[in-house]
């Protein structure tokens, strides 16, 4: 399968694209600021130690009078058992309040793509694939899961830790420390090389992921097709070669975050191996007591920790910016079909809405350059029965997703009871119509549920009601369960004539004044078809129907046949009428009724 092309993205995103999460950690401020609270409390903590066993070693250990030696030994390591139980009951709440906030901040964004994308209009899937937004929503969301609601958390704590050690040994050994800071500065330089290596992996890392779920979700999507051509190998190698690639680009990240991070961690502590010889001497010399040196030993292997934890949380990060720039990039997107400033009220109607195509031109915005309908114009009386027919690729799809507003028509206006569906808002618009797709869309869940898909407020007899118009009752009741049966993922337990029948009983269920039929019974065998043509005839009075047929047969008793091709208008009248003036329209009947079409003198 050829696979699409896909626009360019930056090849690195920088920690600053984190900022995008500032609108969903808002409304929690107050759990942050609790969250910072408990970590800055934690890390105190942790730097109380040293200062406790600095106390502990020179009064306790070394005090020169042995016998109060053991009732200070006592006191002092009841002090540390407290600094002990303030760090534990400090860092449970912490992680507590942190992960409670990962997890919250996450669903928040999580539900704000996915309904963000549901808003889309279907140009954006013809340059999106569904697997690469299901990688975002899952994969990406992860990624920001982990940092929000632990390394962000982690990398804070040993900042303010961090500091701190080295804020004490600076002030406790000024000249020494000064010596390895001047040495630490050296690090930093290669380091900002390494991390900009990262970033650029981190991202590609994440669009290779997105490659394989794409793969994934059009193969499982047509399963029977990849079956009944035999391609389960090919499309498994393909899989193979995708999630390689990913690993490929996984691996190289990894290399260079662990040659990364070694190097801070090598950098850093030989810097203070350095410092702590000195300290050493220090203690030989007379210069500092021994307890000193103990302490600035906790305090370097703190500050070593802090800094071991920063190296490891700042590729969590740039993973998570990567992550982060993809989502925003989704929220970003803008669909061309959006409700105008002030919609207009559509009058009420009771026998059918009008509808008048003015002079339409039309083209995909992934085909500029061929035009789908062109200088269309065709007037439907309310109450009328209209049926589109002609070739495949004339145009008769593009009218329906035209009059849903999916796409705007480059020139002319569409008109439904005398109002320009510019100027009619979305929701207003598409309630007034309803829809039988030719490709028949089951939900995972009960009969029930997706016949009351068109009506959700439904009670359960009028659902059985619109089973029953669609002749849909019979073989719902027989299911194991009724119509509380699950149906499976996209309805694979019923037959293309039987989801064809659930799909028409959710259209009169919604009973629009408005109904569009897009190849309503090409699923169904002979007799259901003659059924369900009657149950459809009946659901077609009193509302404005559109009917897009290839099988003629199901148009006979239109209103009007309007014949188009190259989305054009070539003509129109009722059937008798158009056999006899020739044209396409008869050659099409010749080829499905066997008869000779008539000649024009």
């Amino acid at each position: 399968m050829p696979k699409p092309e896909k626009p360019q993205r930056p090849a690195a995103a920088s920690p600053r694209a984190l900022s995008g999460l500032l609108p969903y950690v808002r409304p929690y401020r107050g759990r942050v600021a609790l969250a910072g609270f408990f970590l800055v409390m934690a890390a105190l903590s942790t730097l109380a130690f040293p200062a406790a066993l600095k106390t502990l070693i020179d009064q306790g250990l070394v005090a020169a009078d042995p016998a109060q030696r053991a009732l200070q030994m006592r006191g002092h390591f009841l002090e540390l058992f407290g600094v002990a139980a303030a760090l534990g009951m400090f860092s449970a709440a912490r992680f507590y309040t942190v992960s409670w906030l990962g997890e919250r901040i996450t669903a928040d964004l999580r539900n704000a793509v996915y309904a963000h994308v549901l808003r889309q209009s279907p140009e954006f899937f013809e340059s999106t694939q569904t697997g690469e937004v299901l990688s975002r929503l899952t994969t990406d969301t992860t990624l920001v899961q982990t940092v929000v609601g632990s390394s962000l958390s982690m990398g804070l704590r040993n900042v303010v830790m961090g500091i701190g050690a080295l804020a004490v040994l600076v002030f406790t050994n000024p000249w020494v420390m000064t010596q390895v800071l001047g040495i630490l500065v050296l690090v930093v330089v290669p380091s900002l090389y390494f991390g900009r290596r990262v970033r650029k992996l981190s991202r590609a890392s994440q669009d290779r992921v997105a490659d394989s779920s794409a793969i994934a979700a059009e193969v499982l999507t047509e399963i029977p097709v990849v079956q009944s051509y035999v391609q389960e190998r090919r499309e498994a190698e393909r899989f193979d070669r995708s999630t390689e690639a990913a690993f490929e680009t996984a691996r190289k990240r990894t290399v260079v975050r662990a040659f990364l991070v070694a190097f801070i961690i090598t950098a850093t502590f030989g810097a203070l191996l350095w410092g702590l010889y000195q300290g050493t001497e220090a203690v030989l010399a007379g210069r500092i007591s021994a307890g000193h040196l103990g302490q600035t030993v906790v305090l370097v292997i703190i500050f070593v920790g802090a800094v071991a934890v920063l190296s490891e949380v700042y590729g969590d990060l740039l993973r998570a910016a990567g992550a982060t720039e993809r989502l925003m990039e989704l929220l970003a997107a803008r669909s061309p079909v959006v409700d105008p400033a002030s919609p207009r009220q559509l009058p009420p109607v009771a026998g059918g809405s009008a509808l008048a195509f003015e002079g339409v031109h039309f083209h995909y915005p992934s085909r500029p350059q061929q035009p789908a309908l062109q200088d269309y114009t065709l007037t439907v009386r309310p109450g009328e029965t209209v049926a589109l027919v002609g070739p495949s690729g004339a145009g008769k799809s593009t009218v329906l997703q035209l009059l849903l507003r999916f796409y705007d028509a480059q020139g002319g206006r569409i008109l439904i009871d005398g109002v320009p569906l510019a100027e009619v808002s979305l929701l207003a618009l598409r309630q007034r119509i309803g829809i039988v797709p030719q490709d028949s869309t089951v939900f995972s869940t009960s009969a029930l549920e997706n016949i009351r898909y068109g009506r959700p407020e439904a009670s359960d007899a009028e659902v059985v009601a619109a089973a029953k118009a669609a002749y849909a009752h019979e073989f719902l009741s027989a299911l194991p369960e009724g119509y509380a049966t699950y149906l499976g993922e996209r309805g694979v337990r019923l037959s293309g004539g039987q989801r064809q029948r659930i799909s028409i009983a959710r259209a009169i269920l919604k009973n629009p004044p408005l109904l569009l039929l897009d190849e309503a019974t090409s699923a169904l065998d002979a007799e259901s078809e003659r059924v369900v043509q009657a149950a459809l005839e009946a659901a077609m009075q009193h509302r404005t129907t559109l009917v897009i047929a290839h099988r003629l047969a199901t148009v006979l008793k239109a209103d009007r046949i309007v014949v188009m091709d190259e989305g054009r208008i070539v003509d129109s009248g009722t059937h008798a009428e158009l056999v006899a003036r020739g044209g396409l329209y008869a050659r099409l009947a010749a080829m499905q009724f066997d008869l000779h079409p008539a000649t024009p003198e």
